[in-house]
């Protein structure tokens, strides 16, 4: 039997958890950097808008099938390591995507991107429970997940900007060497975390049937991002022809919309995630469903920053419901929840056009406002999970460096790393 890790100093403990919060943010501003640069691409590889828009799809598919793939194919490797290897992946293949002479060099080079996204958030989403204090688990989740939201806000526009000013292999090449950046963040500040389960594949389906909790926290995932992503996806067409905002107002509404994302976040981190998402549910509902009804420019305007505050919460308050949901089984929680979530993104752009193609704009909200109102109803319909079952159902794996993990009813009973 190991002995029990000491707790780190506050300072090493939120340095780690701001170097993960880090590599966060230069995950998602490399996923979603090419919708800025579509245009640029396509011209100079000499394809077309929507054959470059493959840099955005791709990724996302990979994310969901390299979620569950890399938890259990590095479930022995201490966990520094695999995230530090993601982020460097991630890293090069930026720069590679920079270097790109042809189309196809460059969506294989985002196919690596979409193995480090769906990898690296699959393991950070329970790191925090390792990391900080139990009492600080929440901020420390909100922290973490804060990358997400602030990769939109500043990431994807400022990646936008410098591909405009400069070209968009300089963009890529910006996102490679903050990717390196971040890499020797983690290297220096994230503290030794050696494998505390042994996940396989089967164990995967099992947890799902084990947990109701897990089972409905991925349903709730799908429901919810998939019901987003059909409206967000055509966002902008909604401001101009539902709304009647001027072309040229939607660039600022969409960063007010990022801004009310991040409040958003830090608003559900540090609060119960059941709780939490049955108020996001019923507000995304009525968002969507308003904002493809008042063809309003204020009307717009205002429901768009109400849009990002509820859908801000979403990521953190998902990941919170997994943690809780199977404490003793958070990364294999975590990939399960993870490739859904990305699923889901590729599953609501597909059903948003549809709709569009076959009703007019404002059926792309209705759609989603349909599916986020299915999730309040499945969330009302599903039993507090903080408390797991009697028993784990997934092994631990014994050996050096490992420390068993108890059942136990949230985040508290988990123990701070030492640096």
């Amino acid at each position: 039997m190991t002995a029990p890790v000491p707790p780190a100093t506050p300072v090493k403990a939120w340095s780690a958890v701001l170097a993960v919060s880090l590599g966060i943010f230069c995950l998602i501003t490399s996923e979603l950097l090419p919708v800025g640069l579509l245009t640029p691409v396509g011209t100079e590889l000499e394809v077309s808008d929507g054959t470059a828009g493959l840099m955005v799809t791709v990724p996302g598919l990979v994310a969901a099938l390299c979620a569950p793939l890399v938890t259990v194919g590095t479930g022995r490797l201490d966990r520094r390591l695999v995230l530090c290897v993601l982020i460097g992946l991630m890293a090069a293949a930026n720069l590679a995507a920079a270097a790109a002479s042809a189309f196809p060099v460059l969506l294989a080079a985002r196919l690596l991107v979409g193995v480090s996204v769906g990898g690296f958030w699959a393991i950070a989403g329970g790191l925090a429970l390792r990391l900080v204090p139990p009492h600080q688990v929440g901020r420390a989740m909100a922290v973490i997940f804060g990358g997400v939201s602030i990769a939109s806000v500043l990431g994807v526009p400022a990646g936008t900007l410098l591909g405009e000013l400069s070209g968009w292999r300089v963009a890529f090449a910006a996102v490679g060497g903050l990717g390196l950046v971040s890499l020797l963040a983690l290297v220096l500040l994230l503290p030794p975390l050696p494998p505390r389960q042994t996940v396989t594949f089967p164990e995967l389906p099992a947890l799902l049937r084990s947990h109701p909790g897990v089972r409905a926290g991925v349903i709730v995932t799908f429901l919810v991002v998939t019901g987003q992503f059909a409206a967000y996806t055509f966002v902008r067409p909604v401001l101009q022809d539902v709304s009647g905002v001027e072309a040229g107002l939607i660039s600022t509404l969409l960063l007010g919309y990022g801004v009310a994302g991040v409040a958003g976040n830090f608003l559900a981190g540090t609060r119960d995630a059941r709780r939490t998402l049955l108020v996001i549910g019923p507000a995304l509902t009525a968002v969507l469903t308003l904002i493809g009804l008042l063809g309003s420019p204020a009307a717009g305007a205002v429901l768009l920053l109400a849009w990002g505050l509820a859908y801000g919460g979403v990521s953190v308050s998902v990941q919170n419901w997994m943690n809780k949901a199977a404490p003793e089984a958070t990364e294999a929680a975590s990939s399960l929840m993870v490739a859904m979530f990305n699923l889901a993104i590729a599953a609501g752009a597909l059903l948003g056009g549809l709709a569009v193609d076959t009703v007019g704009t404002a059926a792309a909200p209705a759609a989603g406002a349909a599916l986020t109102l299915l999730a309040a109803v499945t969330i009302l319909a599903t039993r507090r999970t903080a408390r797991p079952p009697a028993a784990p159902s997934l092994p631990v794996a014994g050996g050096p460096g490992t420390t068993a993990a108890t059942p136990h009813p949230g985040p508290s009973a988990d123990h701070t790393e030492n640096a």
